[in-house]
């Protein structure tokens, strides 16, 4: 009995040394009342298997004014993501609910507000093309960069 419950223990151990560790890695990124993002480009490494991100908002507008969203797509769709958010509206956060082409999407928020959400890394590819933008109408074309995964 005794060799047995070794055994297996020994078993057990070798099976999880093998397996993939959970690692969430964090990224800030601010916006402000002039529509822009303070970063142009948010790296991933990887390793992480879940990214927690921050959005900020350092203006001093509100959300109905001058609010700002971040969303993740490939980058081959992100004018039709940002197309169908404002056809969306408001109510929706000018995100399409349900729209499988979205990685990861916040809030709407105003100045003086902060979001958090988490994503898991499952639908990025190491050396694939993401960009994030905010939804909110008009602000897609100037509000964007890249995300690097990798």
């Amino acid at each position: 009995m005794q060799r047995t419950l070794s055994s297996l223990l020994v078993a057990m151990g070798l099976a999880c040394a093998g397996g993939v560790q959970a690692k969430t890695c964090a990224l800030t990124i601010s916006s402000n009342d002039q529509m822009q993002f303070d970063q142009a480009e948010l790296k991933v490494a990887s390793d992480c298997t879940s990214v927690e991100l921050t959005l900020r908002h350092a203006g001093k507008l509100p959300a109905a004014a001058m609010g700002h969203n971040w969303v993740l797509t490939e980058t081959s769709a992100m004018r039709s993501v940002a197309l169908a958010g404002m056809n969306a509206g408001a109510a929706a956060g000018y995100v399409k609910p349900g729209d499988e082409r979205v990685i990861a999407a916040t809030p709407v928020i105003g100045g003086g507000a902060s979001t958090k959400i988490s994503f898991t890394t499952n639908k990025l590819r190491k050396g694939g093309d993401y960009s994030f933008f905010c939804s909110f109408p008009g602000h897609w074309s100037v509000m964007k960069g890249k995300l690097v995964f990798g």
